[in-house]
């Protein structure tokens, strides 16, 4: 392509401009042989034809955007009539706004055509095969169908074929004039609905505007230097053929002529060219990580084990060893703290202090009285019944052992949610096993639950059935607490002495209602002291038990029921899990094709590109 891409400057009107074609295209023999056709041909035409090579192998499917000539202006400009010229057919005319959807153009050299073969190409993919003589009619009816027969647009593109000896290949946009002033059966937002339509089109960093109110807009509705342009040209019927562009058009500032000398064609070709580079790499890279096909059912073992081991690996960072590098940013899936802070409010549930009765903060020992009365037989005075301790006991562990209960609940449900994710997160490109595997993972959970529901009964039970601890701290307790028993009977058989007293462990306690029991007080107090100091071994049992218990059964899990499981669920019954694995998802074998498919298409598209990077290298442009 030339160094230099200079804008176009008509000095005409647009009716003028059509009249001119005609005789443009009579000179044309003229032209052929002269130095800008040959120019033309041998710089410009490998370009254009390696874009219309690389719109019919459909690479803007892929996302790699490809040269476009979009024309932009005021309303009844004339933006058809240049179309009418370059194609040589006639497009819809009239007075007010007659193009209100997008038209594709895509124009087609076609040297053996007897006749041109025109098509309308809607939206919906409905084609529709018209003539040079009825091609208006049909593109008004076209465009009634989808904007309505009155003033309104609608962005919804329609593509006409025109297939011709003579024509250039090139693709052109024309789109709905800019309208300020809405007339009748417009909205009144008629301007920022032609601009929305407009916008698309125009901000593509390979599209060219064709109009200096093109110019305009995209100025401001894209970037400062309007940088998604390769070229500007306006229609100035009073403007003296020596004039600038510049100079002329208030809305073509200095920059835009900077802008407009560019070379761009190798940098067009270079961006084109990494862009599908990219996107190979990426397509094959998106391919190597699907599943490989599965031939027999000895492959479809391979990968379910393959599986079972990603499953297990991935458990056991996130439940085990507490390592989160996989899901750095997802707290749900740091599973040590999770499980950790879960215990921390188990913990806090359990009262650290014996237990009290609902109106024991006002009548101090008087449920340990009643105990003592309901237990009392014929034996030595001032004997401490141990039936009496085990009635008490056996109260205060069961206002709490509902708490354990929730806790396992509560761990298991967050370890499935876990393994569930993980487990479909790797077994993503077999979901016709998937719904085995969840039940192998409920299964699973239903079996963990059952196991700790039963340690968490054994571990209350345990308690109910002796009073018994090794722990130091019991007598240790005891003993600080018994220390107050002497002052504590002074003041409940003295009645000369004050009613309220401190006590070690108890706090300030009012003894008034315990004159009244002063032979059951002493056995009351003793009582007490005894289950708060052995209280505490209680809840430490229950706390370190239930925690160990947890980490085994998860741990369990990870290591080994989890394989075991997934195994008898999708082995068993003659391999029928696995079988299922042989055959591929309609998903997965829609995409693999699909992706396939694009790889063949962008390396097509590459070597298009190569090549004309070499003729641009060649002639010294790059």
């Amino acid at each position: 392509m030339s160094k230099k891409l200079l804008p176009i400057m008509a000095t005409k009107s647009a009716k003028d401009l059509v009249g001119d074609s005609k005789a443009l295209v009579a000179a044309s023999d003229v032209v052929t042989g002269s130095a800008i056709a040959e120019s033309y041909n041998d710089q410009i035409r490998p370009l254009l034809d390696a874009v219309d090579r690389l719109r019919h192998l459909k690479v803007t499917q892929e996302g790699i955007q490809l040269p476009t000539i979009v024309v932009v202006g005021d309303q009844s400009s004339g933006k058809s009539s240049v179309l009418e010229s370059l194609a040589g057919i006639s497009l819809p005319r009239g007075q007010g706004i007659c193009t209100r959807v997008p038209l594709v153009m895509r124009l087609q050299d076609d040297p053996s055509a007897d006749s041109p073969k025109l098509q309308l190409e809607h939206s919906n993919g409905r084609v529709v095969t018209t003539s040079e003589a009825k091609v208006a009619d049909a593109i008004n009816a076209a465009t009634a169908e989808i904007a309505g027969s009155g003033k309104g647009i609608s962005d919804a593109p329609i593509t006409l074929v025109v297939r011709k000896r003579g024509v250039p290949d090139l693709t052109l946009v024309d789109l709905p004039g800019i309208t300020r002033v809405p007339v009748q059966g417009q909205p009144d937002d008629i301007y920022d609905q032609i601009a929305k339509i407009i916008k698309p089109w125009t901000t593509s960093t390979s599209a060219s505007a064709t109009s200096a109110s093109a110019t305009a807009l995209a100025r401001r509705r894209t970037t400062r230097r309007a940088s998604r342009r390769s070229g500007c040209s306006s229609i100035i019927p009073s403007s003296p053929r020596s004039t600038s562009p510049w100079s002329a058009s208030p809305v073509l500032p200095a920059e835009d002529k900077e802008d407009s000398e560019r070379p761009l064609s190798p940098k067009a070709s270079r961006t084109s060219s990494s862009k599908i580079n990219d996107r190979v790499s990426s397509h094959s890279s998106e391919v190597d990580q699907m599943p490989p096909d599965l031939n027999n059912v000895a492959d479809a073992v391979r990968a379910f084990f393959h599986i079972v081991k990603q499953v297990c690996a991935s458990l056991e960072k996130v439940l085990v060893r507490g390592e989160f590098d996989e899901f750095p940013d997802d707290r749900h899936f740091h599973g040590t703290a999770r499980i950790a802070e879960k215990m921390d409010g188990y913990k806090r549930r359990l009262p650290a202090e014996c237990p009290k009765s609902s109106d024991d903060d006002a009548m101090f020992l008087m449920e340990e009285v009643r105990v003592l009365e309901e237990t009392k037989g014929i034996n030595l005075p001032n004997f401490l019944l141990r039936s009496a301790f085990l009635v008490l006991l056996k109260k205060k562990v069961e206002t709490v052992m509902h708490v354990p209960h929730e806790l396992v609940n509560e761990v298991w449900g967050y370890v499935e949610d876990v393994v569930m994710n993980i487990l479909l997160k790797h077994s993503e490109n077999f979901p016709q096993v998937q719904p085995s595997c969840r039940r192998a993972v409920q299964t699973l959970m239903d079996k963990a639950r059952a196991r700790s529901a039963q340690h968490v009964k054994e571990l209350i039970e345990m308690e109910l059935v002796s009073d018994y601890t090794a722990n130091p701290d019991y007598m240790r307790t005891w003993t600080e607490i018994m220390e107050g028993h002497d002052s504590f009977m002074e003041a409940v058989e003295d009645g000369s002495k004050p009613a309220r007293i401190t006590l070690e462990g108890f706090g300030e306690v009012d003894v008034s209602h315990l004159r009244a029991h002063a032979g059951l007080a002493g056995q009351a107090f003793d009582l007490r002291a005894r289950l708060t100091a052995y209280w505490r071994s209680i809840v430490l049992r229950l706390v370190d038990g239930l925690a160990l218990h947890v980490l085994r059964g998860v741990k369990r899990l990870v290591e080994h029921d989890l394989e075991a499981e997934l195994a008898d669920e999708l082995l068993g019954n003659k391999m029928a899990g696995v079988e299922r694995m042989l055959a591929p998802s309609p998903s997965t074998g829609a995409k693999r094709e699909r992706l396939k498919k694009s790889i063949v298409l962008l390396r097509q598209s590459k070597e298009v590109v190569a090549n004309i990077m070499d003729r641009i290298s060649a002639a010294g442009e790059v």
